[in-house]
């Protein structure tokens, strides 16, 4: 069994990318802890936005959204290959593991602590190990329910949009797709995340909630747009890997599972 999985060359690249994608989902969800200002990234002064009343707005942003276009890349290159199910199956499988791993920081931040780790980088400026530990993995419920929430809903929206398209262009224009179904679902993703970590558990306005979700799909926008290029790419190396005949079959049996969304 494990010699003909081993020999079987879509089998082996399903497998590579289901690992790449639930390790950049865990770390996305680790490093989303952290703000960070894209104009200071960029060098550039702070944009301060004005929209729906909400002044001062500007591109500070969750650490996670350096890897989260990533997962839709991904996405794209199951659904023109895999198919809907095995989207969903890879989707499943990282918000399982995303769960387990909150579960295994949330058991680590409640183990006793042994006094000397404590105080061991108070000259490093840090008081309490502990406290810092809490502080980096203590993610609060709203927010992991939210992220989880709105990955896995745009994930199912990014497959339904795909199809649609793929239905009507058929092989032609790739990059519609692929694109067009990671803005429909970058937009229900960037809201949903959104209403449920902060509207719902922390009780943002309505027009805050919007403001934000505008001012984070402005860069998930340009992120989608400026990664167009690298779909065609990976589908180019796949289907050298795979062999021409083989990613045809490949794409011709991804449609055919279409209604088991």
């Amino acid at each position: 069994m494990i010699n003909a999985i081993l020999k079987d060359k879509p089998t082996k690249l399903f497998l590579g990318i289901t690992a790449f994608f639930v390790a950049n989902a865990l770390i996305a969800e680790c490093i989303g802890g952290k703000i960070f200002s894209l104009e200071g990234v960029l060098g550039i002064p702070p944009a301060n936005f004005t929209i729906f009343g909400e002044k001062g707005l500007s591109f500070n942003l969750t650490c996670g959204v350096l890897l989260w276009p990533l997962e839709f890349v991904i996405t794209d290159i199951v659904n023109e290959y895999y198919g809907p199910k095995a989207v969903k199956r890879i989707s499943i499988t990282a918000v399982s593991l995303i769960l387990y791993a909150f579960l295994m920081f949330y058991l680590a931040m409640h183990i006793s602590p042994a006094s000397f780790w404590v105080g061991s980088k108070v000259d490093n400026g840090v008081p309490s190990m502990q406290a810092a530990f809490e502080a980096i993995f203590g993610q609060g419920m709203w927010i992991i329910l939210g992220s989880l929430g709105a990955f896995l809903i745009s994930q199912f929206i990014d497959v339904i949009v795909f199809h649609k398209i793929k239905k009507v262009t058929g092989e032609k224009m790739p990059w519609l797709r692929a694109t067009g179904s990671t803005l429909v679902s970058q937009l229900v993703d960037s809201f949903v995340v959104l209403v449920i970590a902060f509207k719902l558990g922390n009780n943002w306005t309505w027009s805050f909630v919007i403001a934000v979700c505008i001012v984070n799909y402005m860069y998930k926008f340009a992120m989608a747009i400026i990664l167009t290029p690298a779909i065609a790419f990976i589908e180019a190396r796949i289907e050298n890997y795979v062999g021409h005949e083989t990613a045809k079959k490949m794409k011709l049996a991804a449609m055919g599972v279409d209604n088991e969304i």
